[in-house]
């Protein structure tokens, strides 16, 4: 059984970086780079593949973690727990990116651009994605003063707007906002 395991959220200024792992067997037609598909379209294919996955995992660090090991190791330990969170072990882990995963006793291989390339990364980063979505719009909810339903987190004028007139949320990284 061979995994695909992909985050997302490297470059927000607030939320997690989310990771998802994934075995799946089928072929889902569409599935690719999470990045280069529409939200609507993310939705319809995280339903699909999440429904005919033989396995898939998350993987989430928190914002504190982020900003005490940064966002490079926040990503290799979020793509950890998620494959570490299946139950049962893969024959291959598929690593987006050119690192492999630290301290992970499976055999792996890193793809740089691999969501584009496998079909397993490229499910794995749609799922990653949806989740991460979900948690940012939630938090809208929590921290209204922000449109994270909106932004996602992300470095958009309108965030950066938001910081300013309102300083930081607990849930925005304090390593990545040095200067606006």
């Amino acid at each position: 059984m061979i995994a695909g395991v992909d985050e997302t959220g490297r470059g927000p200024l607030a939320g997690p970086v989310v990771a998802g792992c994934v075995i799946l067997e089928k072929y889902i037609p569409g599935v690719t780079d999470s990045k280069l598909l529409s939200s609507k379209k993310r939705k319809e294919l995280y339903n699909a593949i999440i429904s005919n996955a033989s396995c898939y995992s998350i993987g989430i660090v928190d914002n504190t973690i982020i900003d005490e090991i940064n966002i490079h190791n926040a990503s290799l330990l979020a793509m950890k727990n998620a494959v570490c969170s299946f139950s049962f072990t893969p024959s291959l882990v598929l690593v987006d990116g050119p690192y492999e995963i630290p301290g992970l006793n499976l055999p792996q291989k890193a793809l740089i651009k691999g969501d584009r390339k496998n079909y397993l990364i490229g499910a794995a980063s749609i799922i990653a994605k949806v989740v991460r979505d979900r948690i940012m719009e939630e938090y809208s909810a929590t921290f209204p003063l922000y449109s994270f339903s909106k932004h996602k987190g992300y470095p958009t004028k309108a965030h950066i707007e938001e910081i300013k007139k309102y300083g930081l949320s607990p849930i925005h990284r304090r390593s990545f906002i040095i200067k606006l």
